[in-house]
């Protein structure tokens, strides 16, 4: 795979690739290594401050745990969800785990700031910031999303292998709730140093190590299943329009059998489509869905707020990863 690797010339997140090449070339496409994209960049909160957002019972986060097997040959991976405790952090081994943390941007409204640097896509399309915090050797083993993410290095150094493009055939390994790919295979790698950033497009398999106290930002964009919007379209249908019901093609006496001819099909796919032949309708909804909060319930506390009640709570038995 032909990837190449931009230089930051300071005025752009993107490096020496312009916003137009970018999105031409790369955006949903192929990876880019962006090497200082950010220098200096500082984050608003420490390792310790992003643990105690973890203790928190409305914060989203996640315990990621490698339990490598004593011959070195295989992984058991463990899964845990937040709210957690300072027990459960003064427990953790010295290496291997990850602490992934969810919609930081929302939780302390400085980091909202880096979202400013992504002015070449729509602000409505990015979802949030997630940081992890990981000692060395910790991951969350070889996966793919299905959507974008810029992987912004914020604190320590990070190996990043990329692999595979993946789809639902991909292959997981069995006996964990993570979505771990088996047979994972490098293709090339880069060691991510503080203000070095990754791009990757949706369904490349990736694998990411600390290799020493590492804090990573995980910029990720919406990327609904249609499925779901479908499903959420419906509803906006129902309620707008309850008195539409299915009516018959022109009926002849041969299609009075068990079967269902293929004239019923093409008329309820075409009764269904009318349904969508509404720009504006379709305008109003798919505008609201793509802006609807992740969080709902933090539209109801102010900034200042959520800023003392997130880091207030912070980790208080030492350096986390110590």
């Amino acid at each position: 795979m032909d990837n190449p690797t931009a230089t930051s010339d300071s005025t752009s997140v993107l490096g020496a690739t312009t916003p137009e090449e970018f999105l031409t070339r790369y955006w949903q496409r192929e990876p880019l290594l962006i090497r200082g994209a950010l220098p200096g960049y500082v984050s608003p909160f420490s390792p310790d401050e992003l643990a105690g957002l973890a203790t928190d019972d409305d914060v989203e986060s996640r315990l990621v745990i490698e339990n490598v097997a004593a011959d070195g040959a295989n992984s058991h991976w463990e899964l845990r969800h937040g709210p957690f405790t300072d027990t459960d952090f003064a427990q953790l081994p010295l290496t291997n785990w990850s602490l992934l943390v969810q919609a930081v941007d929302l939780w302390v409204p400085d980091a909202q700031a880096l979202l400013e640097e992504f002015d070449f896509l729509p602000r409505w399309r990015m979802d949030d910031i997630m940081a992890s915090f990981a000692p060395s050797g910790g991951s969350v083993g070889p996966h793919f999303d299905q959507y974008d993410v810029f992987l912004l290095q914020v604190e320590g150094e990070r190996l990043w292998q990329i692999g595979q493009t993946c789809d639902e055939q991909t292959a997981l390994l069995p006996g964990n709730d993570l979505s771990i790919v088996d047979g994972f295979v490098a293709t090339q790698e880069w060691l991510l140093a503080p203000g070095d950033m990754l791009y990757l497009p949706p369904k490349l398999a990736h694998w990411g190590v600390a290799q020493n106290n590492c804090l990573t930002y995980s910029i990720g964009f919406r990327s609904p299943t249609l499925a779901d919007m479908l499903g959420d379209l419906a509803v906006e249908l129902g309620a707008l329009d309850a008195s539409s019901h299915y009516v018959d093609p022109a009926l002849t006496p041969a299609m009075a059998s068990d079967t269902v001819d293929a004239a019923f099909v093409q008329h309820a796919k075409a009764q269904l489509l009318g349904l969508l032949d509404n720009d504006a309708l379709i305008a109003d909804w798919f505008a609201r869905y793509m802006t609807r909060p992740k969080y709902p319930g933090l539209e109801e506390v102010t900034e200042e707020e959520r800023t003392a009640q997130a880091l207030g709570r912070h980790y208080r038995n030492g350096e986390l990863g110590d």
